[in-house]
């Protein structure tokens, strides 16, 4: 078995799923179980190694040469997703997959019919899923590759700076970086092995704001309502209604922004509503909060004031803007690409990264792909032979900064 597959079914053992209205740090502390596991693992391999009260993990590799070298970072993410039960998975290898339908249970099936992705894996070796729990490759795939190249470059002995690794937690619940340890990360820049499928480099995200709806209404027998009853359910129902649904995640893709509800509890005295706002555009995305704003103004002035309260609370923004002023970053990781013999596509992330936030604290921080396909989903899989290229490509960036440098 393939070392990087070991690391890996061991990781996805962990239930480490974040949950999103625990106002603890982490919000759950079962992250813990892997974060003391991960750095135990990396003392083994002779490294300096701890974890914090946050569950966040931390190592270096010390730089073996003399002269002034570019100090970098490889970060991923320790929680799964809370949308899809992340306990108990049951990990399944199909060894050089053909092309075929891979029946995961009695009722749920990966099919290259739906998910045409799949016909780029043929020859590799996939792990799925049984179908009942998601894989976990979001982002434990990301955590094996920089294990994996930490060992063999510590192995190699190549010439290399300082370089950093971080393990962070609630990075699914957009908390992973509020307690990042700058003063130990000393990188000039890093990269997050954080990235769906394969080959794919990122350094342009959403800019992503969460939007709560509260909705009160008023109560009464339905037997005497007339002019008198306000349901809440209704009038959530009339404020969904009002948002373009050519606008939702199900209508767009590239660099088209949503806005998405993707949670509703109430009755007919209180709703609320859960849901993100996205957009890469600045502009657009300020005129998206704007729209909110209006929504509320129209649904309190035809129900009542008071009736629609929103509460906006932005996220994270695109690092494009300032990536992009770091023009060495990207041929660095243009050139470990080609190295690995792999092509150097780019790409929009519909979605962010821990790297958006860390690039706004003044640490470049593009996204590198971890090979995982399907994440947030008991369809999720990974190709091993996509792991072990990340695994490269991750190698490559510390030899072409010694090589440079």
């Amino acid at each position: 078995m393939e070392k990087i597959l070991e690391r890996f079914l061991k990781y996805v053992a962990f239930d480490t799923q974040s949950h999103e209205d625990s106002k603890s740090s982490p919000s759950t502390e079962k992250q813990k179980n892997l974060s003391s596991f991960l750095k135990d693992e990396l003392s083994k391999m002779g490294l300096e190694a701890f974890t914090d009260e946050y569950g966040y993990v931390y190592s270096r590799i010390p730089a073996n040469v003399e002269i002034d070298v570019s100090k970098i970072g490889f970060i991923a993410h320790i929680d799964t997703s809370p949308e899809v039960p992340g306990a108990f998975v049951k990990p399944r290898v199909i060894e050089k997959y053909g092309g075929e339908e891979i029946v995961l249970s009695e009722k749920i099936v990966l099919s290259p019919k739906i998910y045409p992705h799949l016909l780029q894996y043929i020859g590799d070796d996939l792990v799925v899923t049984d179908g009942t729990t998601l894989l976990g490759s979001d982002d434990k795939a990301g955590i094996a590759e920089i294990i994996q190249a930490a060992e063999e470059i510590i192995a190699e002995n190549e010439p290399h700076g300082d370089i950093f690794i971080a393990f962070t937690t609630d990075e699914e619940v957009g908390r992973g970086t509020d307690h990042f340890n700058f003063n130990f990360f000393k990188a000039n820049f890093a990269f997050t092995v954080d990235g769906e499928g394969c080959g794919i480099f990122e350094y342009e995200n959403f800019n992503a704001v969460s939007a709560h709806f509260r909705i009160h209404g008023r109560n009464t027998h339905p037997g005497s309502a007339k002019g008198t009853m306000k349901n809440s359910i209704s009038i959530a129902c009339e404020i969904m209604l009002l948002f373009p649904r050519c606008e939702i995640p199900e209508a767009t893709e590239n660099r088209e922004g949503f806005f998405h509800f993707y949670e509703i509890l109430g009755g007919v005295q209180d709703t609320f509503i859960k849901a993100i706002i996205r957009d890469h555009d600045k502009e657009r995305f300020e005129n998206r909060k704007e729209f909110c704003k209006f929504v509320e103004r129209f649904i309190n002035e035809k129900y009542g004031e008071g009736t629609l309260e929103i509460e906006l609370s932005d996220s994270y923004y695109n690092m494009k803007d300032i990536i992009e002023k770091h023009p060495d970053v990207l041929d660095i990781a243009r050139k470990a690409f080609e190295k690995a013999g792999i092509d150097f596509v780019t790409r929009p992330i519909r979605g962010g990264t821990d790297g958006a936030r860390l690039t706004y604290a003044g640490l470049p921080t593009p996204n590198i792909f971890s090979g995982g396909q399907n994440l947030h989903s008991v369809l999720e899989y990974v190709s091993v032979q996509s792991m072990i290229k990340s695994k490269e490509v991750i190698k490559n960036i510390v030899r072409i900064i010694g090589e440079k440098d």
